[in-house]
């Protein structure tokens, strides 16, 4: 009897472990996204599969902010902002949101309608903006590297009125929503639009009359998660397949230049901040 017993709790015990190895396998990692991504995210997630991590895409509308989702618990990390915006949404919401790996940079571009180059922009000419604050700064930044204004000297990154030092042709900035700057095009001279939102919009970075020329760390995408999680070893393993040579590849071939595939360490992506010090 005494033998018997022993098999049968030793049976049981087998049955148990190889449940929970099986939990465990099957597991799903549930990442957040939002925008033009989504044909990356299906081949990060068939790559990630033969390596056996199993991936759920979570798509967002514009009226769902992941980062809120994230510190719900609703899933384990997003993929769909820069690092300024993220800084600014824990700065806000006195959260913790941590990057864990960067993804790509889209570069930020100055599109129109009825110029075909920066130089032809009229005085007292409306220029429409993102009116979030991150965006807002990032514009103001591209259109002083376009020569249009001067921003102020202890620029922060941040949009605002107050943040133009010089504006030589008097130009109106007008704030709008990010994702209406395609459709105001037909009332401003120029409008600036996120990449994301150019290309569902059906604009090429090409079709730009000016747009970011180098690679700025403040506004570098990332895979962030909460920071009870940045150690995770899923989540590690999710940003070195994003960041194979495979996924690179099938971006640029992908997206036509519009996203580049950008790699740079965790702790600079958390001292972004330095990059407007230089």
């Amino acid at each position: 009897m005494k033998k018997v017993a022993i098999f049968l709790l030793f049976a049981i015990m087998t049955l148990v472990a190889a449940g929970c190895a099986t939990q465990a396998e099957e597991s799903t990692l549930k990442i957040g996204i939002r925008g033009s991504e989504s044909r990356t995210w299906d081949f990060v997630k068939a790559q990630a599969e033969k390596q056996g991590l199993h991936i759920e895409v979570v798509q967002f509308n514009a009226n769902v902010n992941p980062n809120t989702v994230l510190l719900e618990g609703d899933i384990d990390a997003n993929a769909f902002q820069h690092v300024a915006f993220l800084d600014q949404f824990n700065m806000k919401n006195n959260s913790e949101i941590v990057p864990v790996g960067s993804t790509i940079i889209a570069p930020l571009g100055i599109y129109s309608d009825k110029y075909k180059k920066i130089e032809d922009i009229p005085n007292h000419a409306k220029i429409a903006v993102p009116n979030d604050d991150s965006n807002w700064g990032r514009s103001l930044v591209l259109l002083q590297e376009a020569g249009l204004i001067k921003v102020v000297d202890n620029f922060d990154g941040f949009g605002g009125a107050d943040k133009i030092k010089e504006n030589p042709k008097n130009l109106e900035i007008v704030p709008v929503d990010g994702a209406n700057t395609p459709r105001v095009m037909k009332d401003v001279a120029a409008s600036i639009i996120n990449n994301g939102i150019a290309v569902e919009a059906g604009f090429l970075l090409k079709d730009a009359i000016f747009h970011e020329k180098q690679t700025a760390k403040p506004y570098i995408n990332v895979i962030a998660t909460t920071k009870k999680n940045e150690n995770r070893e899923d989540l590690k393993k999710l940003v070195a397949i994003y960041q194979s040579k495979e996924v690179s590849d099938f971006i640029t071939e992908t997206y036509k230049g519009n996203y580049i595939p950008t790699q740079v360490s965790v702790e600079e992506l958390k001292n972004f901040k330095d990059a407007y010090k230089n």
